[in-house]
């Protein structure tokens, strides 16, 4: 059988390109290994690109608008009964929990409203610094910070809801599902016209490959250096028994941690940011001391809880943190979806729908340009 498209990866990268596929009438086969490890399966979903003061501006620009794309994606989602995501708007607080951490939150402040007085939004009501007695009342487990900034209109999301729901839709729509390895691509002269799997030629007039931390493999048979590489991430899930954690917002300090309240009395503490850890996705004694003890300095008021479920994801780090989509120079009809690192769920979406939008002739609605694999050479 033959494809328009095929999407190599099963995770939320592959999944969101599939989806657009499939619902601008593309025939499309997507192809999952089924990793152990993937990023998705472990990812906090935090979603508020304007109180982000660590990523370079091409990062920001984007993930203004990926962020503005979810709430279409949601509706249509709920509207083909896919399932739930775990989309919601809760709010974040971004906080200087100690002393070390007020200069960092000075800086951060100067970035955050710069960058809202820029652009006029979000309003002064959805994004305004607060006192540290508002901040512990929004989130009871709070330490006694020493500043806040809160927006309000800051979302999450399930990663694993998320890609299950994208599936679920896109299967309605025709996806074909095959579950193995690519073994190469297969070329037409210098273009894409296919994969070989399982010794099996199998057709297409274009080719995503959204492999996550494993898609630097496929660089050597393309001609291209992608510079993306597993970093290892732990999360620990813990749980407040009897705890109304449904109105709680998200926090985030300055070691690059964060929290993530769940309506099931459930807050999720990450991540540890382990660059250069290999295909090793499993927990280590170091990692969960560390995210415990900086869930515990942030919010001393959870250590009463319980530990629910340790996950560990390998998420797709690139050496300038940025992601790398579009096609590949020189070799027509192969588009890469990959590099997001602790970005995925955020950007995810919209770069799938982008990149699905240029396998099949449109021009993208924004820049791709800094993202291109030809800024790592060949």
């Amino acid at each position: 059988m033959a494809f328009d498209a095929i999407v190599i990866g099963g995770g939320l990268l592959g999944s969101a390109t599939a989806y657009h596929l499939v619902t601008a009438g593309a025939r499309t086969l997507l192809i999952d290994r089924g990793d152990s490890g993937r990023a998705t399966d472990a990812g906090a979903g935090i979603l508020s690109p304007e109180t982000n003061s660590r990523d370079p501006e091409a990062w920001f620009d984007f993930a203004v608008a990926a962020v503005a794309y979810y709430p279409e994606l949601i509706e249509r989602l709920r509207g083909e009964q896919a399932g739930d995501t775990g989309y919601a708007r809760c709010g974040q607080l971004v906080v200087a929990a100690t002393d070390d951490e007020v200069e960092p939150f000075a800086r951060a402040k100067r970035i955050v409203f710069e960058r809202q007085r820029r652009r006029g939004r979000p309003s002064a009501d959805d994004l305004h610094e607060i006192s540290p007695a508002e901040a512990r009342e929004l989130f009871p487990p709070l330490a006694a910070v020493h500043g806040a900034i809160y927006s309000r209109v800051a979302a999450r999301v399930d990663g694993r809801l998320l890609n299950r729901a994208l599936r679920t839709a896109a299967e309605a729509r025709g996806l074909v599902v095959r579950v193995g390895s690519v073994e190469r691509l297969a070329l037409d002269g210098a273009r894409a016209g296919g994969v070989v799997i399982d010794e099996e030629t199998v057709p297409a007039g274009a080719v995503a490959i959204a492999g996550g931390a494993w898609t630097e493999a496929f660089g050597r048979q393309l001609g291209v250096t992608i510079k993306v590489a597993p970093q290892r991430g732990q999360i620990i899930h813990l749980g407040l028994r009897g705890a109304d954690t449904s109105r709680w917002p998200m926090i985030s300090a300055f070691h690059h941690h964060y929290l993530v309240a769940w309506p099931d009395s459930r807050v999720v503490a990450g991540a540890t940011r382990e660059t250069g850890s290999g295909f090793a996705p499993h927990t280590t004694v170091s990692g969960v001391r560390e995210v415990l003890g900086e869930a515990l300095r942030v919010a001393p008021g959870l250590a009463g809880a319980e530990i629910r479920e340790i996950r560990v994801g390998l998420r797709p780090l690139t050496a300038d943190t940025l992601p790398v989509l579009g096609p590949v120079p020189g070799v027509p009809g192969v588009f890469l979806v990959t590099g997001h690192g602790p970005t995925g769920l955020t950007l995810g979406p919209y770069s799938g729908k982008l990149v699905a939008g240029q396998m099949l002739g449109k021009d993208p609605e924004s820049d791709l340009t800094p993202f291109s694999v030809s800024r790592f050479g060949v």
